[in-house]
């Protein structure tokens, strides 16, 4: 049976970017339907992505895991770190964005309209993971570590750089305390909205200079907003770290 919406959705130029033909396109397209879809499409004759994402970001955890274990000899604490950068919602997300997943995605007319981007971004890196689930089944691990070091471990070099491995406040601080020596303070600036539905602007400052600004439905979202805005004004890096590979030790930061 023809699945709807394939031709107009031209998968295989998404095969083509990804570099993978896939034996069974319908894997491909499965992972790409959101649940929601099928609540407005009762007649497609595909599952949801639910259970490809649940495959796939085992392997990819796994497949980071091993690559980290093979390359670095550094301390169990700090290579889980390193590893919670690369596969988490954000960087899951952005890599998604990259490869150009959105436009492929079958979502209902809502969830098509919502143009909330954290939303948005968590139904991205679940579908990144499904798409790792589909590849795995159609074709394999070799050909799923091959996908996932292409497009996830080749972040690898910017998370170390940047400090990504750390979160936005931590990250913030150090900088802070390392280079103007003084620690941050988050101040509440606005708060709206019924109490189930709370949205806070909250400031982060270094003395009485307010450097950034975010927002969120929580007071420690809407602080780690600030911080990642502050971060992006001031320009810092995250702080060194000591890289040690299997014949060197090489400082990165």
């Amino acid at each position: 049976m023809p699945i709807p919406a394939y031709t107009e959705k031209n998968f295989s130029a998404l095969e083509e970017r990804i570099g993978i033909k896939f034996l069974h396109p319908d894997y491909l397209v499965q992972s790409l339907v959101h649940r929601s879809f099928l609540n407005e499409n009762r007649t497609f004759p595909l599952s949801h992505n639910e259970r490809l994402e649940f495959l796939g970001d085992a392997v990819l955890e796994l497949v980071v895991t091993e690559f980290l274990f093979e390359n670095y000899l550094n301390p169990e604490g700090e290579l889980t770190n390193w590893r919670a950068a690369l596969v988490n919602a954000n960087m899951c997300a952005e890599v998604a964005e990259e490869i150009g997943l959105e436009p492929y995605l079958f979502l209902s007319h809502g969830e098509a309209k919502d143009a909330n981007t954290k939303a948005r971004g968590y139904i991205l890196a679940n579908a990144l993971e499904a798409v790792i689930g589909a590849i795995y089944v159609d074709q394999g691990w070799d050909m799923a570590k091959q996908f996932i070091t292409r497009w996830v471990i080749s972040k690898l070099p910017t998370v170390l750089e940047l400090g990504l491995w750390m979160d936005p406040k931590s990250r913030f601080q150090e900088g802070a305390q390392e280079i103007v020596g003084v620690t941050p303070t988050y101040k509440v600036l606005k708060e709206d909205g019924p109490d189930h539905e709370k949205q806070f602007i909250v400031g982060v400052y270094l003395g009485k200079e307010k450097i950034g600004e975010g927002g969120g439905t929580s007071k420690q979202e809407a602080q780690t907003e600030a911080a990642e805005a502050a971060l992006r004004i001031k320009g810092w890096k995250g702080p060194k770290v000591a890289i040690i590979t299997r014949t060197q030790q090489d400082p990165i930061g």
